[in-house]
């Protein structure tokens, strides 16, 4: 009796991590870049909520409280490591 090969190919476990691994190193680099960037726009988006607060007469505290309101959107990170 013979056997036919899946044609889908090897369903191998270790085939797969190997995979999985050889692709981690640009996924992470990917990742990063995109998450570097999301925040550098994020700081300026703040940045400019602020000085338009400023400009409708808001004092600076409350200017300041208000913009790290609308920043807490664009902290990712601290909401995943409470979830551990």
């Amino acid at each position: 009796m013979t056997h036919k090969k899946d044609e889908r190919g090897n369903n191998n476990p270790i085939k797969l991590v190997g995979i999985i691994i050889s692709y981690s190193p640009s996924l992470i680099l990917k990742s990063s870049r995109s998450f570097l960037r999301f925040k550098r726009k994020a700081k300026k988006a703040g940045r400019i909520f602020r000085k338009e607060l400023l400009k409708q007469g808001f004092n600076k505290k409350t200017a300041g409280e208000l913009t790290n309101i609308y920043l807490k959107g664009s902290h990712l990170i601290k909401p995943m490591i409470k979830k551990f």
